[in-house]
């Protein structure tokens, strides 16, 4: 994942980095035909341009960004997961599970949604 192999570099707490490096990896595992970079200094998976899924840190969370509209589409399944949400994205603070079959939902959305798009963002 020499991709993100400077981004994870930087953050400081080594449990947070090891948290978010097992998030990246198993998207690269479980999607591998996603384009990996980093952008607005954030980790994110791209597919044929356009944006599917981006993740950041702060100091209380790990965020994931699927787009307002993954948010609207899976609000209910966001909520019941415990998670706390914005219109932009989705904040899993670090001691809580990783609901994974949730972030693989909200990916194969966007890949579907987006399938046609020939813009980076939703319109």
């Amino acid at each position: 994942m020499n991709e993100f192999t400077e981004y994870l570099a930087k953050i400081d707490n080594p449990q947070n980095r090891v948290r978010m490096e097992q998030v990246l990896d198993w998207v690269s595992m479980k999607f591998p035909d996603l384009e990996k970079r980093v952008a607005w200094n954030q980790p994110m998976f791209t597919h044929h341009g356009t944006f599917i899924i981006g993740f950041s840190i702060s100091k209380k969370h790990m965020a994931l960004t699927p787009e307002s509209a993954g948010i609207i589409h899976f609000h209910d399944k966001i909520i019941q997961a415990g998670y706390d949400h914005t219109e932009g994205l989705i904040r899993i603070l670090w001691d809580k599970q990783i609901d994974f079959s949730l972030i693989e939902e909200m990916i194969t959305f966007n890949i579907l949604e987006k399938a046609k798009s020939t813009t980076f963002w939703r319109k």
